[in-house]
């Protein structure tokens, strides 16, 4: 066990990092292992695959995230910033060759196959982004005369357009919402308030009338009679079936009726075999962390490292709320995973990455550190 006085490095991480928002993302990741084992089997066997291909594989996935987001809790805001500019910049690339190099699925370009491995850049664009905007907003309210807000608005039509491209308008949503947030919490006027408003308003529509198929997600959520409602009508339903309990682990038919039982309709899936009590908790488990996160991002004196966890936390809350919104059908259809709990290569160890920097921003600041201001007052060095 380490003490208060031990300065090791693992001794300082261990008393300053949130260890309860630590074993709450753990325990996210246990119920992501204990669902895929009930949800994947069924779609690994209409694959053809081993019934446990997808288990093995999210778990697979899972230990690299571990050690991405333990490794990146380490650093201090600094090694955060130059960090996710390179990736930043890395995932930007990537993300404008997707359309153009990246295979075909289900009438989108979203991923890319680099050295054998299939990768979807825009998921490691997000965090990175995120943390790129903060440090602009940051910048902003510390030097007026920055035209920073005008570099932050600059990258999110950059990051809009690459994603419209793929199309990926669920990615484009999200960042948009985040980056609004931001800009709120930088003090936007009202003027811009009525501004963004009326360019999602017309984004919205644009894609309404452009893109076939939202399009017809949106007219089958308004109208259920007007299309193809099966996998939605399911995933309502387990709700029901499951009742407060369930029927129990792998008495579920759920899973075997939908095509995505293992990555977008998890939720559905844990609702049939363990009842709508899991469900709670699991809800439970993503407040927790997203109330304790911006609870410690409030208390933060650097812009920066505020804005940047404040971020970090709308994007993980959001997320999670579009894929429990899409099982209950309460908004229409969209491809998002659950945070630690869906299966997905990229968006498990993207997420590992953005933890890690939610955690490394929100660690206590040892005394010395808060005092290091005034020991900095002209005079008073040595």
């Amino acid at each position: 066990m380490h003490s208060r006085a031990q300065r090791t490095l693992f001794g300082e991480w261990w008393w300053t990092v949130d260890r309860l928002t630590l074993a709450a993302i753990g325990a996210l990741m246990l119920a992501g292992v204990v669902l895929s084992l009930a949800a994947s089997p069924p779609v690994a066997g209409r694959l053809g695959l081993d019934p446990f291909y997808f288990v093995n594989r999210h778990i697979l996935f899972l230990l690299p995230s571990i050690a991405v987001m333990l490794g990146v809790s380490f650093l201090n805001p600094q090694q955060i910033r130059r960090l996710s500019l390179v990736i930043f910049a890395v995932s930007l690339v990537l993300a404008a060759a997707t359309p153009f190099f990246g295979p075909e699925i289900k009438g989108a370009r979203r991923w890319l196959v680099l050295f054998s491995v299939s990768i979807q850049p825009s998921e490691f664009l997000k965090p990175a982004f995120v943390i790129i905007v903060a440090w602009l907003f940051g910048e902003s309210s510390k030097r007026p005369d920055m035209p920073a807000n005008t570099f932050a608005l600059m990258l999110l039509l950059a990051v809009v357009v690459l994603l419209v491209m793929q199309p990926d308008f669920g990615q484009t949503m999200l960042i948009a919402l985040v980056w609004s947030a931001l800009f709120f919490m930088a003090g936007m006027r009202v003027i811009w308030v009525f501004g963004i408003a009326s360019l999602a308003g017309v984004g919205l529509l644009s894609a309404y009338y452009t893109v076939p198929h939202v399009a017809r997600r949106i007219q089958r959520f308004l109208d259920p009679a007007s299309g193809d409602t099966f996998n939605i009508d399911i995933a309502t339903e387990s709700f029901m079936r499951g009742g407060w309990f369930g029927k129990g682990p792998g008495e579920g038919t759920v899973k075997r009726l939908l095509p995505e039982s293992h990555t977008d309709f998890v939720f559905a899936v844990a609702a049939e075999e363990f009842g709508i009590a899991l469900c709670l908790v699991i809800v439970a488990l993503f407040a927790f962390i997203v109330i304790r996160m911006l609870l410690r991002a409030m208390r933060n004196d650097d812009p920066f490292a505020r804005f940047s966890a404040a971020g970090l936390t709308i994007l993980f809350a959001t997320q999670s709320a579009i894929n429990m919104a899409v099982n209950l059908h309460l908004i229409p259809a969209k491809g998002m995973t659950l945070p630690f709990i869906s299966y997905g290569g990229s968006s498990m160890i993207s997420l590992g990455y953005a933890m890690g920097m939610l955690l490394a921003l929100t660690r206590e600041q040892p005394r010395a550190a808060m005092l290091a201001p005034d020991l900095s007052v002209p005079g008073s060095r040595v």
